[in-house]
């Protein structure tokens, strides 16, 4: 688009007034420039809405303070986040990992005695106590520590698991596999 010559010349005869509005409303240099060349950009844009005998300075100061205003409510909703750390927390782990975790972990656990699966799953999954279980069980606390330690040994064997950070993403998974590692040999077999 051809711009016409004697706007041409009135938008730059305007730019040392929006430079010291610019700088009234931004407090530093570059962002004053800034935002004076995008107000540039813009009634470029936009020149033939503006209508001629009126008042181009306070056309150009009204798009300039329109876009101030844009700024500083999209700068409002963002977050500044220099090393990355917020940008870091709202990353989720991808949803396919889950399904086949949860297959594999539902596979294992078919392969466990049922004893050993109904201990595991009471106190792991469910986040009972080992009283609670036992007495879901009808057998005694030790019993049901024992079962489900030999299930979560019995599940890093089949899950080949070296690390608890190795298996799941969502939080059940980590849960009944969580510990297994970390959990000592128990001494009360039965």
């Amino acid at each position: 688009m051809e711009l016409n010559p004697a706007i041409r010349t009135e938008l730059l005869a305007n730019a040392s007034t929006l430079r010291s509005f610019a700088l009234s409303l931004c407090g530093t240099i570059d962002r004053a420039e800034d935002l004076v060349q995008d107000t540039f950009v813009q009634a470029i844009a936009h020149i033939d809405s503006f209508k001629p005998g009126t008042n181009l300075t306070a056309w150009l100061i009204t798009i300039l303070r329109n876009r101030f205003f844009g700024q500083c409510r999209t700068r409002r909703r963002e977050v500044e986040d220099v090393d990355g750390h917020y940008a870091e927390t709202l990353k989720s782990a991808p949803q396919q990992t889950a399904h086949t975790d949860l297959a594999d972990i539902r596979d294992a656990l078919s392969k466990l005695p049922q004893e050993q699966r109904q201990a595991l799953l009471l106190v792991r999954a469910l986040d009972l106590s080992y009283e609670e279980a036992a007495t879901q069980c009808g057998c005694p606390a030790g019993t049901v520590k024992s079962r489900a330690h030999r299930a979560r040994a019995r599940l890093v064997e089949l899950l080949a698991i070296d690390d608890p950070d190795d298996f799941g993403q969502d939080r059940l998974t980590r849960t009944v596999v969580g510990g297994i590692a970390s959990t000592p040999a128990l001494s009360c077999e039965n």
